[in-house]
């Protein structure tokens, strides 16, 4: 019974909840019943207070006797035994009796009579009796005011009747426990009455719950009517019991087809057998009209009653489906492999070739790219517009008549292209024939276009970041199907594709012209006139973008050069510009006339000291590309045609190679020293040697060999260099050819330089005595070499010149001291030859110019050699420093002793040495 009962009770099934929900149900309506009986119980208490005080007031006004007991000498006397014993038979609080000035007459309370009491009794007192309901300290109260009349209908009394709510209530509360004992057998009656009908519902739905129920419905519904299989179910009689939407439209059955023999249909014979057949069946193939169908029937029993389920799958629109996932996984694979094959490069033509020739001939028998002309040259497009560029063709290996490529297209403004460019959308004509737009367009060239079988066009725009580069075209030739609406997606997913590739393209473009022409502007033109060497240059810019490869040839005194190349790590206009830095602390620590290691000291001590400002300024920090100038490499070469020695030193740079008039090529070892910016205050280091005469000398960056194993790439290096004298212009020429890659990864900057060297006859040397009086001999001597050298002209401005060099080192300097004149001569008539001489002593302290008063008595020499000389300065050497000037021959003399006597003495000074 226990256990029926929690069977009964239990909310897992459905029996069990409209049990409780029914039970609830009764509950509640009982308790509302009870509730209203209350609340009725206590309006109609309220109710009966009201008549009570009001029926015992007007009894008591109108009673006999009344008035004479009013009008006689003690009317308390008389009125108050009986007012007490009306209340007593009427049930009310009190019988009061009011004279119209409001004495007290009679009360309940005996002490109150004879007091006077002030009331809300005017409207009594003029004659109407009321009732009113009041909250007073016994509770709810109720009170009614009745006036006593004489004959005349004048009032000379007031009887007033109270009674409290609860008094009256009472009673009625008697009553309630019958009203809740009918209430309690009604709710036994319906908790029996629900118990029952849940019994049975629970042996109508086997004790499911309502998940339970809403899903098998839910699966059931799926079945019936989600699903793209026919549901027949039938009955052992033959008769259709239920067929779902798709079985409807499968064996197009009639609306009123439940319940009727499956014989009776109209379906074609063989169907109607199987279906009304009690054997069983698996995927057996009937047609039915011009549908072939799979049917599957299996018996219910014994899951179910005595019938047959019947599924019925459409073949035909499978194997339809089945060739069209065959075409949409076909493009799927085109659009990926397109993917691989577009944009390899960052060259905007071969991008548009690439975008042609993945759509041939998978998905177009020809394919056309054209561009607006700004976008092939880098620029932003200026928008829309009616003429572009044919850039790229692919299909039709025999030929077309369609504009070739390179040839500027003007669109007429009737050309469906057109639309499609203004419009930013697809355009399709499935049927050129019919396109009269298209045909307008060039209408000879349009028919030979459909005679040679073009009969299809899907124009696409090119769009990028919202902007139109230009269009493709998609073309369909001879037995080809046409265009279909279909086709359009995938040709604007192909296209938008591209579209990317291109601008990325475009964009690299037109960086890659503005990198370039600032690294060119940055680097020399031409190199500068020297006597020293021959010299020949290349730079190439890398294709995927430019570096920060640079070169330079320095001409510094004493008619050494300096050769300079380097390389800055990174691509693009920070790199180019961060060469342009380097390349100008270079040149202006040459001025200092340093040996090779101490440059670089300054060089790598430069690029530490900016890399740690950019590095401390919150803005260039952010800056993601922001990777420093450390990894910078420089070789810096210093070559003197006097002894032919070549100092080198290198900070991370590949060292230079050294070709020997007989075609042997050494690759002289050197120092290692890390890049600029990575010394951590180690000190670089430098080699020297001896070249001979005619020794080509060649310096590079890496990317000349770097696309091959470093060892390999010398090797080819040095192969390339072998051979025969040849002029470094055609070395130059011999190497860019030889290891020049078909598409170079970085920069590459080649410096190739013959030495030459100065004669025995263009030199002169002397050993200066450490006596002043030996400063006359030595003027002398270098007098009558002037004068071997047929340069007469000069001798006075070189003899002053001189002479206060020597006086100097002498007076200022410490042993040894020597002079030295250099003569260079013009080489092939372009560069003016030179006198340059030098006064050398064992000091390291140099001059400088400074204002002279007019009461000092020296101190001008300095000054005179400035305004003789073209140039003049300080260099310093391992034992001490070196004075020198230089004087430009022209036609073998000098203009410097010019205007000698016009020069103002007793302007400047020069300070100790």
């Amino acid at each position: 019974m226990l256990r029926r009962l929690h069977s009964l009770l239990s909310v897992r099934s459905l029996a069990g909840e409209v049990f409780l929900l029914h039970l609830v149900v009764v509950v509640l309506l009982v308790a509302a019943t009870a509730a209203a009986l209350v609340v009725q119980a206590r309006s109609e208490s309220t109710s009966e207070a009201r008549h009570r005080t009001l029926a015992a007031a007007q009894t008591f006004a109108n009673a006999p006797g009344i008035l004479t007991a009013l009008g006689s000498s003690d009317p308390t006397a008389i009125l108050q035994p009986r007012a007490e014993a009306a209340r007593k038979g009427s049930g009310v609080d009190a019988i009061i009796v009011y004279r119209r000035d409001g004495i007290t007459l009679t009360h309940s309370d005996p002490r109150q009579i004879g007091k006077r009491v002030i009331g809300p009794f005017a409207e009594a007192a003029a004659g109407r009796a009321f009732t009113r309901t009041f909250e007073g300290t016994l509770g709810l109260s109720v009170v009614s005011v009745v006036p006593v009349k004489n004959a005349a209908g004048t009032v000379v009394a007031l009887v007033a009747v109270p009674v409290t709510v609860e008094k009256v209530q009472d009673r009625v509360n008697q009553q309630l426990p019958v009203l809740f004992g009918i209430a309690g057998g009604a709710l036994v009656l319906a908790a029996g009455g629900a118990g029952l009908v849940s019994r049975r519902l629970r042996r109508q739905t086997h004790g499911l719950g309502p998940a339970e129920m809403t899903r098998m419905y839910e699966h059931h519904d799926a079945v019936l009517h989600a699903v793209r299989e026919g549901v027949v179910i039938i009955g052992d009689d033959g008769r259709l019991l239920l067929a779902n939407d798709e079985a409807r439209r499968l064996l197009d059955l009639p609306v009123n087809a439940e319940r009727r023999y499956v014989t009776d249909l109209g379906l074609d014979a063989a169907v109607a057998e199987r279906l009304a057949s009690p054997r069983t069946a698996t995927d057996e193939v009937l047609l039915s009209g011009d549908r072939l169908l799979a049917v599957n029937k299996r018996l219910t029993a014994p899951h179910g009653p005595s019938s047959s389920v019947v599924t019925l799958r459409d073949t035909t629109e499978l194997r339809a489906l089945s060739g069209r996932a065959e075409i949409a996984r076909e493009r799927l694979k085109l659009l990926y492999d397109a993917g691989a094959r577009i944009g390899t490069t960052l060259d905007v033509t071969r991008t548009c070739e690439e975008l042609a020739e993945a759509a041939v001939p998978q998905f177009a028998d020809v394919v056309t790219v054209d561009l607006l002309d700004p976008v092939l040259r880098g620029e932003e497009p200026p928008g829309a517009s009616t003429e572009m560029r044919r850039t790229a063709v692919a299909g039709l290996e025999g030929g077309h008549s369609l504009d070739p490529v390179g040839e500027l297209i003007r669109f007429a403004p009737a050309d469906p292209i057109i639309a499609g460019v203004t419009g930013g959308h697809a355009v399709l004509e499935a049927d050129l024939s019919t396109s009269d737009g298209w045909r307008a367009q060039a209408p000879e060239r349009a028919r030979r276009v459909l005679d040679q079988g073009i009969h299809s066009l899907i124009a696409v725009p090119l769009r990028a970041r919202g902007t139109v580069l230009g269009m493709v075209n998609f073309w369909r030739a001879r037995a080809s199907p046409p265009f279909e609406q279909e086709d359009v997606s995938f040709a604007e997913e192909l296209a938008a594709r591209a579209a990317v590739c291109i601008d990325n393209a475009r964009r690299y473009t037109r960086e890659h012209a503005m990198a370039v022409t600032l690294q060119r502007s940055l680097l020399p033109r031409e190199l500068p006139e020297q006597t020293a060497l021959d010299a020949a240059h290349r730079y190439l810019p890398a294709k995927a973008g430019v570096g920060g490869d640079w070169f330079d040839l320095i001409p510094l005194s004493g008619a050494r050069v300096a050769l300079v190349v380097g390389d800055v790590v990174g691509h693009g206009l920070r790199a180019a510009a961060t060469m342009g830095r380097l390349r100008t602390a270079v040149h202006n620590f040459s001025t200092l006339d340093l040996p090779p290691d101490e440059l670089l000291r300054y060089v790598d001590e430069l690029v530490a000291h900016i890399d740690a400002e950019e590095t401390a300024t919150e803005e260039t920090a952010a800056e993601e590309d922001w990777q420093g100038i450390t990894g910078a490499t420089c070789l810096y070469v210093i070559y003197d045609p006097v002894s032919g020695q070549l100092a080198a030193a290198t900070a991370g740079h590949l060292g230079p190679a050294v070709v020997h008039p007989d075609g042997t090529v050494l690759f002289p070892q050197m120092p290692v020293s890390p890049p600029l910016g990575l010394g951590a205050g180690l000190p670089f280091e430098s080699t020297e040697l001896t070249l001979p005469e005619g020794s080509r000398l060649v310096l590079y960056t890496d990317g000349l060999v770097e696309d091959r194993d470093l060892d390999a790439g010398l090797e080819a290096l040095r192969r390339a260099l072998a051979g025969p004298d040849r002029t470094p212009e055609a070395t130059c020429a011999a190497v860019i050819e030889a290891m020049l890659p078909a598409r170079p990864r970085d920069d590459i900057a080649l410096l190739v330089a013959r030495t030459r060297r100065l004669g025995r006859a263009q030199v002169a040397e002397w050993d200066v005595p450490y006596d002043p009086a030996a400063v006359a001999s030595v003027r002398s001597a270098c007098v009558r070499r002037l004068t071997d050298w047929g340069l007469e002209q000069i001798a006075f401005a070189t003899e002053l010149i001189l002479s206060e060099l020597i006086t100097n080192a002498i007076r200022y300097g410490t042993e040894p001291v020597t002079v030295r004149l250099l003569r260079t001569a013009p080489i092939g008539g372009s560069t003016a030859g030179t006198l340059i001489c030098e006064v050398a002593d064992g000091s390291s302290t140099s001059p400088r110019l400074r204002r002279a008063k007019t009461t000092d008595e020296g101190g001008r020499g300095l000054f005179l050699v400035a305004q003789f000389a073209q140039r003049w300065g300080t260099r310093y050497t391992p034992t001490g420093k070196i004075i020198w000037a230089e004087q430009s021959l022209h036609d073998g003399v000098t203009s410097a002793g010019e205007g000698l006597g016009e020069i103002a003495p007793g302007l400047w000074d020069d300070t100790a040495w």
